[in-house]
């Protein structure tokens, strides 16, 4: 006996970005019928289940490995981040060359830019040695 089921657990990422496409365009439904609620639910369900076991937890993670990610996944360049943060392109690009740390204002905002807890930004890495070197006369 072969069962049909519309929706069925994510196994791919093709799948995983169609069922995405899906529950957005559902959710922009402005009267929503029970059976719209419950395929928003399952969809959610689905889709949390499989970035539950594909997503690098936050903690296996360096916080400029995480934001290169969360910018790639965003397809968000250098410069709108930048803009966005309130920053220069020059200090950014020190973050993310491992030049400069994250500062306070830029942890929070990053927070609340990607919706994610302030300590995903907030821990310890290695910055490379300053290439500045000064000359003494």
């Amino acid at each position: 006996m072969e069962i049909n089921l519309p929706y069925k657990v994510i196994r791919t990422d093709k799948q995983y970005y169609e069922y995405a496409d899906i529950l957005e365009q559902l959710t922009m439904v402005k009267k929503r019928t029970k059976a719209h609620q419950e395929t928003i639910d399952l969809l959610t369900l689905l889709i949390e289940t499989y970035d539950a076991e594909h997503t690098p937890e936050e903690e296996d993670i360096d916080p400029v490995d995480l934001l290169k990610s969360l910018m790639k996944d965003h397809v968000l360049k250098s410069v709108e981040l930048a803009e966005e943060l309130g920053i220069s392109k020059s200090l950014l690009s020190d973050i993310l060359h491992y030049r400069r740390g994250f500062s306070k204002e830029i942890i929070r905002k990053l927070a609340e830019r990607f919706k994610l807890r302030q300590e995903a930004f907030n821990r310890p890495y290695k910055l490379l040695p300053s290439s500045k070197t000064s000359v003494l006369k």
